[in-house]
């Protein structure tokens, strides 16, 4: 439970994206912090404090002058007990008090004395969100010092109009929350992390290509780590299912050719390159210009060419210098075909998977995996999910920089 012994304040204002807040509140609570809610009196009139109390497991914060459970001054000891502080939804009306320095109430008297980062996440009319007074403030908070902001984005609001101002998915706001609660642990900070993941494709004609059944999971899973251990994360990333992440610049590519060549750029910069991408041994030798037609043949051959070894050429040029790894998914002799990969491209580890494993599969949520370094020792895992052998794999990468 990666949020365990933090806690985190959140902020509802009146907005009829209040409702969200309650999906974050249980997101924040599975993984493991303590959640103490803060309501304004309009936000009440969205969603009861009663939705948010059984969720949290604590009483919601609203009056001011409301007579205390136990003896505190509540707004300064929720102030002082928050490892972030989160207002979600933001309406105009709360922004324009925080960026005022406006304290009349449980929520702007609160953020006004804590020193935790603070999150805002904006929702509201477009008119109103496009007005140049809500863009001075945004623009006034975000220029300070634990000021952070997941911005909204377009699409129909509860009004009826069309644009800018429908509240960030609840995912990426979870993400930015817990980023920011795990600041303190953010043992890849400075660090730059280089990431491949997902399927190549190799065209055969203007209508078919060549490819393979990686979802990307794995790859995704591993950035989202490493961003939120604090790395400066670039993702380069084929054919994949998964959402892009809010933070990590992605360059997305087609070919095992154009991600040889993206790779070999951004390596140059990149403390820790990780090779989980499923890229494509081969590729036909010519792309026909036009769709090939079926005709009455009843076969069709296929020229095909060797397609860049990317690792090996990564391996040759830095390994020992920066912190290589490579993945291995075999469906026999997964050990030895894994030892021999790491030897022959130079990797400081190979992560290696069996097709043949339940749940270590193409598409799946989990993977079972061996990880074999140079030295020849072999650490085997049991199933679990993709993100948690993520942040495994990244332990490993963090030690070996270390030395």
């Amino acid at each position: 439970m990666l949020l365990k012994d933090k806690t985190i304040v959140l902020g509802v204002s009146g907005g009829i994206a209040a409702y969200k807040a309650l999906d974050l509140t249980s997101r924040l609570i599975k993984a493991g912090a303590e959640v103490k809610v803060i309501m304004t009196r309009s936000a009440a009139e969205f969603v009861t404090p009663l939705s948010f109390q059984s969720l949290s497991k604590n009483a919601v914060a609203s009056d001011m002058f409301e007579e205390p459970k136990v003896w505190e001054i509540r707004h300064i000891s929720l102030a002082k007990a928050a490892d972030v502080f989160a207002v979600v939804p933001a309406t105009a009306n709360i922004i324009g008090k925080i960026a005022s320095g406006i304290a009349d109430d449980m929520l702007s008297t609160t953020i006004m004395a804590t020193k935790a980062p603070k999150l805002i996440a904006p929702a509201m009319n477009t008119n109103m969100f496009e007005n140049p007074i809500v863009q001075s403030n945004i623009n006034k908070l975000g220029s300070l010092d634990g000021y952070h902001f997941v911005m909204p984005e377009s699409g129909r609001l509860a009004c009826g109009d069309t644009g800018r101002g429908k509240l960030a998915d609840i995912g990426v706001i979870f993400d930015e929350i817990m980023r920011l609660a795990l600041r303190d642990k953010a043992d890849l900070r400075g660090k730059k992390v280089l990431v491949s993941a997902g399927a190549t494709s190799e065209p055969i004609d203007p209508v078919r290509f060549i490819t393979n059944h990686s979802t990307g999971k794995m790859g995704f899973s591993i950035a989202k780590a490493a961003y939120l251990r604090g790395a400066d994360v670039t993702l380069v990333s084929g054919r994949s299912t998964c959402e892009p992440i809010n933070g990590i610049k992605t360059v997305n590519i087609f070919t095992a050719e154009e991600m040889h060549k993206a790779m070999t750029v951004l390596s140059k910069d990149a403390d820790i390159i990780i090779m989980s991408a499923a890229v494509a041994d081969f590729r036909p030798e010519f792309e026909a210009e036009h769709k090939i037609k079926k005709g009455s043949d009843e076969k069709l051959s296929l020229s095909l060419v060797r397609n860049p070894d990317i690792l090996s050429e990564l391996g040759r040029q830095y390994g020992g210098r920066k912190v290589i790894i490579g993945f291995a998914m075999e469906t026999r002799a997964l050990i030895e075909s894994a030892m021999k990969k790491c030897a022959e491209k130079n990797a400081d580890f190979i992560v290696a998977n069996n097709l043949k494993t339940e749940g270590a599969g193409f598409g799946t949520d989990t993977n079972v995996a061996s990880v074999i370094e140079k030295d020849g020792t072999v650490t085997e895992y049991p199933k679990m999910e993709k993100f948690k052998l993520a942040n495994i794999i990244l332990d490993k990468a963090v030690d070996i920089l270390s030395k």
